[in-house]
């Protein structure tokens, strides 16, 4: 089974039985067969190193998934809220997209990316690390040009009123989230290479401040008060 395949298959389960984690995971579905696309397309310098940190990165969703189906508390507690909380009728579908984003973006991607660094780092060039946070940052664009049709066929299905927010807003709203997962994603990039280049006691101790401020931002996207 494919990595799409995997995640449609949940999808499915989790909106035949009204699970309102399949607005994440939808997202997740439609921005994991764009990257798919850009990969065939050859808009990667380095598609193979692309392809590998795709795969992982699902691995990481997949994993804290089963954990917290198996035993909640032994899932990281990030995606502990996440999963919690999508529970919740009161939440809205943005907050409950903005919780699994916060989740995978920026708790597992971090995990992920300096997963596969950690083996080639100190043999890469100067040039071949600028080469490995420019595929980092191309993604960047396949997530902006995927807001729009994540918003319209995704939020909008599970919170109607959101569709006048995007009339209202135009092009804007989709502009703000675009540029806020870009600085999410350009602090993954510097915490894994921070990772990379630390010590295992600082590794551990830099994976707590990340998971530390994931749980601040949950706490935000939550609107609860520090």
């Amino acid at each position: 089974m494919s990595v799409v395949e995997r995640i449609q298959a949940q999808v499915r389960r989790w909106e035949e039985s009204g699970d309102h984690r399949a607005v994440f995971l939808r997202c997740y579905s439609m921005m994991t067969q764009n990257m798919l696309t850009a990969l065939e397309q050859g808009a990667f310098q380095d598609p193979r190193w692309v392809d590998r940190l795709l795969h992982h990165f699902a691995d990481y969703y997949f994993g804290a998934l089963e954990a917290y189906e198996q035993d909640p508390i032994t899932a990281p507690p990030v995606w502990q809220i996440a999963h919690d909380c999508c529970r919740s009728p009161n939440l809205k579908a943005l907050q409950n997209l903005l919780l699994g984003v916060n989740a995978h973006i920026n708790y597992d991607l971090v995990l992920a990316v300096s997963d596969l660094l950690q083996d080639e780092w100190a043999n890469l060039s100067p040039k071949q690390r600028e080469m490995r946070y420019a595929d980092h940052c191309k993604v960047n664009v396949i997530i902006a040009q995927t807001i729009d049709a994540v918003q319209d066929q995704v939020v909008e299905r599970y919170d109607p009123a959101m569709d006048l927010v995007d009339k209202l807003m135009g092009s804007l709203d989709e502009w703000l989230v675009s540029r806020l997962i870009t600085d999410w994603r350009d602090q993954v990039w510097r915490h894994a290479v921070e990772r990379v280049m630390a010590s295992q006691a600082e590794r551990e101790a830099i994976i707590r401040k990340v998971e530390d401020a994931c749980l601040s931002l949950a706490d935000s996207i939550l609107l609860r008060r520090a």
